[in-house]
């Protein structure tokens, strides 16, 4: 499987550095045009949860899908930081005791462990709304058309028909084991459906028919996939010390994988063949993909 090389790590580094520099400065105590106030402790909450995140893969993809079509990086910077807060709130309220229950997130306490329950609920809450407000405001600089479809294309992924109707689905899978179909469509809708959507916005900001947004699509879906297996692999695999979260959830909980139902070297051998065809996918593009090509191989080799 391609490894990545040290042009395409310094392009992460600097997206994810970009994307840090332009969250702080979202999330200041500072109040917005319109805002009343924005009190400290609930901001505090929210950059507990989104600072400081590591590889900002979704904001990346949305960022180099964009460059692909000649789209505009700034726009596509703050595209990406909406769905990072998006991502964000998701994490938080997967972390609450109703949900997954956990202690740690990123190497760090989680919110409500570092604040209290209430608070991260508002901080969920704060992030999901945001993220919507980011895509719609001035400074975002698009066309009405590409904000409405990206609005609505991230109202779809986040909610019942995606990510929240995936999460729903994960909590059922603790009482009642699924089969491979029902792995896939869980997987596919709480993991996937976020990458899908990186994916396809950049095409939108670029300008993109919509055959290219569909090829985009499901570049991201295939992808989607690899980043949900290679995690799959990783909890069964790693230690809470290098995936910053705790390992061995699944098993734990009794939850259903790919990993565990058909085995590691199964699993190994359908990362190389998602990252083979997404890149068939892309081939269309030369060179100019190289960098999501790339990228696919980064979420199939990754380690934390």
């Amino acid at each position: 499987m391609t490894v990545t090389t040290p042009d395409f790590d310094l392009r992460l580094r600097q997206v994810a550095a970009d994307l840090e520099a332009l969250l702080t400065d979202l999330l200041s105590d500072s109040p917005r045009a319109g805002e009343i106030a924005r009190p400290v402790p609930l901001l505090s909450a929210m950059r507990h949860a989104a600072l400081d995140g590591g590889k900002r893969l979704r904001p990346f993809l949305v960022v180099e899908t964009a460059a692909l079509f000649g789209g505009n990086e700034k726009a596509a910077l703050r595209v990406g930081a909406a769905l990072e807060c998006l991502h964000c709130y998701s994490l938080v309220h997967d972390d609450l005791p109703a949900m997954d229950d956990d202690d740690l997130r990123r190497g760090k306490p989680t919110v409500h462990i570092a604040f209290d329950e209430a608070t991260a609920i508002l901080a969920g809450d704060s992030l999901l709304t945001y993220a919507f407000d980011i895509i719609a405001a001035a400074e975002t600089e698009l066309p009405d058309h590409a904000k409405v479809a990206l609005t609505l294309e991230l109202a779809r992924a986040a909610g019942v028909g995606g990510m929240a109707g995936g999460q729903a689905l994960d909590l059922a899978a603790e009482k009642q084991t699924p089969d491979e179909a029902g792995i896939i469509t869980l997987q596919s809708m709480k993991t996937g459906a976020l990458i899908r959507y990186a994916c396809e916005a950049g095409a939108v900001i670029g300008g993109a028919s919509a055959e290219e947004r569909g090829r985009l699509r499901q570049f991201g879906a295939l992808i989607g996939r690899a980043f949900q297996l290679a995690d799959d692999l990783l909890d069964l695999t790693s230690d809470a010390a290098t995936l910053g979260k705790a390992a061995g959830k699944d098993a734990a909980r009794g939850k259903g994988t790919l990993v565990g139902l058909k085995g590691q070297a199964w699993a190994e051998a359908e990362l190389t063949r998602l990252v083979s065809e997404a890149g068939a996918i892309l081939a269309p593009h030369g060179e100019k993909a190289a960098v999501l090509l790339e990228t696919a191989a980064f979420v199939a080799n990754r380690k934390s």
